[in-house]
């Protein structure tokens, strides 16, 4: 309750009232007259920017996601928020200082043959430092903000007793399932937390992606990692969000966009292993054109059923096969059984057909998630948590390829690749590589077939049968002397009615 009074109090500190009142109603009047002494002197996005920062890294985070939908949010709005993505007010470097000391339990001196306590980007759970290691590696060192875990856990716990509250009072709340989204989303809080976490993602995703001509993910250095502290090798590029710069350094913004779009599918139908808070503020690129990834504390997986549903889904889609995506949804039991699969292919026709055939720049997926949002209302769609950060990270993407180029036509660039991709699975290659791994499996199991073939024909399968049918027997007249007794006492029951009417 004290983490909410401060939210609300923080909320009309900053004048954030104006955002969801009216300036004619009631409410708003009353507001203007209680806090007759409120200056808002400043621009609405400073002061929206400054109350998401005051209230802490969840809402923060809030704002970077806001941050990239620019067909969603006012330019100044937009504008504003983009500085939470790497413009965050860092804590003192004498606070680093001490953190990293005391993590690695001796003076900093002894760790890094540099440290330069001025942070060259601040984030909202971490700040980056530069240092050089013995030897002379130039190095980014990754602190945690100290005193965090506190804020975050009340912010959590407040988030989750609203989505409690939400499942109880709402039919569609129950089916969006807002607990569980809530919990999905504090586990991957609770893995951007730990550095060592991060540092494995940051690992697995280099391994994905070696001597790649599209993406660069910096080497980690372990001997210098800890839970609170992650050093890694010193990436450079310029910003991706900075377009004007990466055009005078001959970079070809539209083949960037489009290898954009080639690195966000290659991560989820290849590998099940997606980078899931690709906001631009975690992106550089190189004079080549290359990618550098950064940030690695939220990343998402999905199981090779989850890929091929997607998959699925997208060539639906993408080849305007409505029918395709309504079978996908019942096969994966998204829908009530009950549904009418013809009913369901025209409601997702009825939203998708207007998009197709048009550039990024004209097409708004935000108000085409409000129209599958009713339709799913419509028929019931469950809402799976655990594609949560994949709906965010394609979030990011629109927003980072309308940023780049607004003439991107992403049905274009990523139709080959996802039919590549399904031809691959189920095709001759697709077979090959089942047969490649299973085998292990196979050549562990043969040498053992003949004594688990002696073993099931050894179990005298006709006792065990004989047995099952002696107790269904023994139930069965057990049951029929209850009929019996049951029948006896209602024939005795109406015959003392009968005896009393004479009477």
């Amino acid at each position: 309750m004290l983490r909410l009074a401060k939210i609300l109090l923080i909320a009309l500190r900053f004048g954030l009232d104006e955002f969801a009142l009216a300036p004619d109603s009631g409410a708003a009047r009353g507001i203007r007259v209680v806090l007759f002494f409120r200056r808002l002197a400043e621009p609405r996005g400073v002061r929206l920017r400054r109350a998401l920062e005051s209230l802490g890294p969840i809402f923060v985070k809030f704002g970077q996601v806001l941050s990239t939908r620019r067909d969603l949010l006012p330019a100044d709005l937009a504008d504003e928020l983009a500085k939470l993505q790497d413009q965050v007010p860092p804590f003192p470097g004498e606070a680093a200082v001490a953190e990293v000391e005391r993590a690695f339990g001796k003076p900093i001196a002894e760790v890094f043959e540099k440290f330069d306590p001025k942070p060259v980007a601040s984030a909202s759970v971490a700040q980056v430092h530069i240092a050089l290691l013995p030897g002379g590696a130039e190095a980014a060192v990754k602190i945690l903000r100290p005193g965090m875990l506190p804020v975050i856990s009340e912010d959590l716990a407040l988030l989750d007793t609203a989505a409690g509250l939400v499942e109880r009072f709402s039919a569609d709340g129950r089916r969006l399932k807002p607990r569980e989204v809530v919990a999905e989303f504090a586990r991957h809080l609770s893995e951007e937390l730990d550095l060592m976490r991060e540092a494995a993602h940051a690992s697995q995703l280099r391994r994905n992606f070696p001597d790649s001509p599209l993406l660069v993910v910096p080497e980690v250095y372990w001997d210098w990692c800890t839970t609170t502290v992650m050093t890694m090798q010193r990436m450079r590029g310029t910003p991706v969000s900075q377009v004007e710069e990466l055009r005078r350094q001959g970079v070809d913004i539209p083949k960037l966009a489009r290898t954009g779009v080639e690195i966000f599918f290659t991560q989820v139908f290849r590998h099940g292993f997606f980078h899931a808070d690709m906001h631009p503020g975690n992106i550089l690129v190189t004079p080549e054109g290359r990618y550098v990834a950064l940030d690695f504390g939220i990343m998402g997986t999905l199981t090779e059923v989850d890929k091929q549903y997607l998959a699925q889904n997208f060539l639906g889609f993408f080849q305007r096969d409505y029918a395709r995506v309504a079978r996908a949804h019942l096969e994966a039991g998204w829908v009530p059984a009950g549904t009418r699969a013809d009913e369901f292919e025209g409601a997702i026709r009825a939203v998708c057909e207007p998009f197709f055939d048009r550039p990024l720049g004209e097409i708004s997926f935000g108000r085409a998630l409000v129209r599958l949002f009713q339709t799913s209302r419509r028929f019931n769609v469950e809402i799976q948590p655990q594609l949560v950060m994949l709906q965010k990270t394609l979030l990011n993407i629109e927003g980072l390829g309308r940023q780049l180029d607004p003439g991107l036509d992403l049905w274009t660039t990523a139709k080959p690749f996802l039919e590549k991709w399904m031809r691959e699975q189920v095709g001759f290659k697709g077979l090959l590589r089942t047969l490649r791994s299973e085998a292990p499996h196979w050549a562990t199991m043969l040498p053992q077939l003949p004594r688990l073939l002696h073993r099931a024909l050894a179990v005298d399968h006709v006792e065990r049968i004989e047995r099952m049918l002696a107790e269904l027997l023994a139930v069965e007249r057990r049951r029929n002397r209850l009929i019996a007794l049951a029948v006896a006492l209602l024939a005795l029951g109406l015959a003392w009615a009968a005896f009393l009417t004479a009477v």
